[in-house]
């Protein structure tokens, strides 16, 4: 068993060091690549990535990540190309060219046709010396010295560096594009990310008959009574509308086997003060972080007033698919 994690933890090894090599040779190129894709986009241009094999499936991931952050981008396969679908490149659109020897016959076959489309070609690769290079206007390397595969021939390193060069491209647009958590919802509207950064902590709190508010002087028995009418596991105390603190079904059990006569006491005395609370206008996202960070299951809603106006449950995060 020890023999079979040590390989694993030597592919790491080989792989970590790969990415550091590419890391520390990035250099103006990659520059020059991101100001030729704001450039391309600013004219309402498209990024195209093509290649065959493992740098095809890794140029589709490319493409896929680019365009869910903001970056409009395609993949177009060369065989596929060489048969009709070259149209999908146009001239005010930039073609990566994607292959870490460089010498790929499919891909380097359609690149006089896209050459006399009139697109820049930008050639990714390992070799600044390759065929595929002289048909770049520049290219960025990505040299690695070893593979995981103990016959350095299946890609595994590589195809890790050119995977992390593409989310670093789209990372780099993103940020110089200011593309922002609500952009990003808009591209997701379905499952948990996109309802995360499209709803607000109005959408998701719970109000009205299903949260329960009580002034401090409330008995502890009262605060209970309005727990179970609102279907609630906690209370909010407030005074004026405002928050003074937060009372839950946790809270009772560790007060009631000190003292079997806290029913009788005020809520004020045996609330946990300072709770955490978020604005109404707050993302979902931060709402989830807030929970991962504090293990809490409730979370407080104001208003811009500071009113309280609702709760967020832990438990209610399911039913609106947030976790």
């Amino acid at each position: 068993m020890n023999s079979i994690l040590a390989k694993a933890k030597e592919v790491f090894d080989i792989e970590i060091s790969g990415l550091n090599q590419v890391k520390n040779n990035l250099d103006e190129n990659f520059i020059k690549l991101v100001e030729l894709c704001l450039k391309t986009l600013d004219n309402n241009g498209k990024i195209v990535l093509s290649g065959v094999g493992k740098s095809g499936h890794i140029g589709k991931k490319i493409a896929a990540t680019l365009s869910s952050t903001g970056s409009q981008a395609v993949f177009l396969h060369p065989v596929e190309a060489m048969h009709g679908d070259l149209g999908l490149l146009q001239e005010n659109d930039v073609f990566l060219a994607l292959s870490y020897s460089g010498e790929t016959d499919e891909l380097i076959s359609i690149l006089p046709a896209a050459k006399r489309l009139g697109a820049p070609i930008v050639a990714i690769t390992g070799s600044a010396d390759s065929a595929l290079s002289e048909w770049g206007e520049f290219t960025v390397e990505m040299k690695v010295d070893k593979e995981a595969c103990p016959f350095n021939l299946a890609p595994t390193t590589t195809a890790i560096a050119l995977l992390a060069i593409g989310d670093a491209l789209a990372m780099v647009l993103m940020k110089m594009r200011n593309f922002t958590q609500e952009d990003y919802g808009k591209y997701h509207p379905g499952g948990a990310i996109g309802k995360a950064v499209a709803l607000h902590a109005k959408d998701i709190m719970r109000s009205g008959e299903n949260l329960a508010l009580v002034e401090k002087r409330t008995t502890v028995k009262d605060t209970l009574l309005a727990m179970t009418k609102a279907k609630s596991g906690s209370a909010i105390i407030v005074e004026d509308g405002k928050l003074l603190g937060i009372f839950t079904d946790g809270d009772f059990r560790r007060h009631v086997e000190d003292d079997l006569n806290v029913l009788n006491e005020s809520v004020h005395s045996v609330m946990t003060l300072n709770p955490t609370y978020v604005r109404e206008s707050s993302l979902a996202i931060e709402v989830l972080n807030i929970i991962e960070e504090k293990n809490i299951d409730d979370i407080v809603v104001v208003n811009n007033d500071d009113i309280v106006t609702g709760i967020i449950d832990v438990q209610d995060l399911p039913k609106v698919k947030l976790m």
